[in-house]
């Protein structure tokens, strides 16, 4: 016998709203943000869920698990960014199910009606099916990943400089990462650079030499979404600052402290004090909620297959867009990345589709930007592809910086992310080096982005 649950309604703060069209958004990253904000002052009702009370600036994740920067300068709460626009409400909460011949959801164990549903959940961290994995080498994907791969380093480091065994000090003093996309190459070039220079500066005992980054990657190189004159220049610069590349490694067994790799010409086995996963992703598990729903399409990695217009079929009103979307509309027929650029894209597209559609209005087909991929590699140093013009080195992370500066959502946080890079750039010191949280604390973070499916 189902469980018999009650519906929430709120009263918004004008009552003329609650005549108006009802938009919910269930997500508050890229995607889910723009189209609140899009939609802002429009003839509609907003209701933004997320089950954090943040938006998080992801793509910098790395730079809290090196230190760089603290959890806040890549965090802005929802409420202080849209909550106080007056046709929008933000409520807390994780949704686990839809109703779409009802229009309605379920969050918090109660229904709550929608007029059109927009879904921008994002993407979670996939093991390829060894989530057994996930306590010996922590992905990155939210703030408390960040926190724990940045404790494990530190915390390795302080007790290495109180091990006299050369051998077991050694092993503290290496890290191994797994995945050679952006996210990988930014994170080892940033533990490099962290564990080199605060050795030589901070640590008595420890000889900067024996540190170790190692990246593995089943590809035949790094970046491999990228130009491969660029790959190459990214593999040499990382290369040439200690991090040993280990292409064409798969990844046959990991626990803790071991990484087991095979690497074509025979098993390799390599031993780390810290390990970190950025290898897989996975769409969230509202795309199966879905398709379970309404009878759409999932893809491989869990996303829902959308029409032209984000839309599923049978079901306009409701749209799904950023990492939980497959979009195949394009020019050459391949999906959209899950990317920043797309995702904001997308979401300022279907809020203004929305807003035509209910004044009777045509919008325009959507189409897709490209501005280009990067990746910052160490201080002063990145690569960039924007639109055809290939950069490197410092005029690279000129780029970088710029681009990433222009798409942070919150003013105080664009300050406090230039002034500690310009910190760091002139005294290499890192401002945020605190060793916080409980062992393994990422294990009881519950995202809402994976479900273990059951056994049937």
């Amino acid at each position: 016998m189902a469980r018999e649950r009650f519906f929430l309604e709120l009263d918004p703060p004008d009552k003329r709203l609650k005549q108006l069209p009802h938009v919910v958004i269930v997500g508050g990253g890229f995607a889910g943000l723009q189209a609140c904000h899009a939609l802002i002052n429009q003839p509609v009702r907003v209701t933004l869920i997320d089950k954090r009370n943040f938006n998080l600036f992801q793509p910098l994740l790395y730079q809290v698990a090196t230190g760089l920067v603290a959890e806040a300068d890549v965090a802005s709460p929802l409420r202080q960014m849209v909550g106080q626009a007056p046709n929008v409400q933000v409520l807390l909460g994780e949704v686990t199910e839809i109703d779409a011949q009802e229009k309605q959801i379920v969050f918090n164990d109660r229904q709550f009606a929608y007029d059109h549903l927009i879904l921008a959940a994002g993407s979670g961290s996939s093991y390829f099916g060894h989530d057994e994995w996930r306590e010996a080498a922590p992905p990155m994907k939210v703030l408390e990943h960040a926190d724990e791969i940045r404790r494990r380093v530190l915390v390795a480091l302080e007790e290495a400089e109180q091990t006299p065994d050369p051998a077991r000090r050694a092993v503290l003093q290496s890290v191994v990462v797994v995945g050679g996309g952006p996210s990988g190459c930014e994170l080892s070039g940033s533990l490099m650079e962290l564990m080199a220079h605060a050795l030589a500066r901070d640590f008595k005992q420890l000889d900067p030499k024996q540190c170790k980054v190692t990246l593995i990657d089943p590809g035949d190189r790094v970046l491999r979404a990228m130009d491969p004159s660029l790959s190459a220049a990214a593999g040499t610069y990382l290369e040439s600052v200690g991090v040993e590349l280990l292409l064409g490694g798969r990844v046959q067994t990991i626990e803790e402290g071991k990484v087991l790799v095979n690497t074509g010409g025979g098993a390799r086995s390599l031993e780390a004090a810290t390990i970190c996963w950025t290898a897989g992703v996975r769409a969230s598990h509202l795309g199966q909620v879905l398709a379970d729903a309404s009878g759409c399409t999932v893809d491989r990695g869990g996303r829902v297959v959308v029409e032209p217009d984000f839309s599923i079929p049978g079901h306009g009103e409701i749209r799904v867009i950023g990492d939980l979307c497959s979009y195949s509309h394009t020019s050459d027929g391949k999906p959209l990345p899950g990317m920043a650029g797309p995702a904001v894209q997308m979401g300022g597209w279907v809020a203004a589709d929305i807003v035509a559609k209910l004044q009777g209005r045509q919008q325009k087909a959507f189409q897709f930007s490209d501005f280009g991929t990067m990746a910052v590699l160490g201080r002063l140093h990145a690569v960039a592809d924007l639109r055809g013009l290939k950069v490197t080195g410092l005029p690279g992370w000129i780029l970088w910086g710029l681009a990433h500066l222009m798409f942070m959502p919150a003013n105080e946080n664009r300050l406090s992310l230039l002034t500690k890079w310009l910190w760091a750039i002139a005294t290499r010191q890192r401002a945020s080096l605190l060793i916080t949280g409980r062992p393994n604390q990422h294990l009881n973070v519950d995202v809402g982005l994976e479900r273990p499916i059951s056994a049937s």
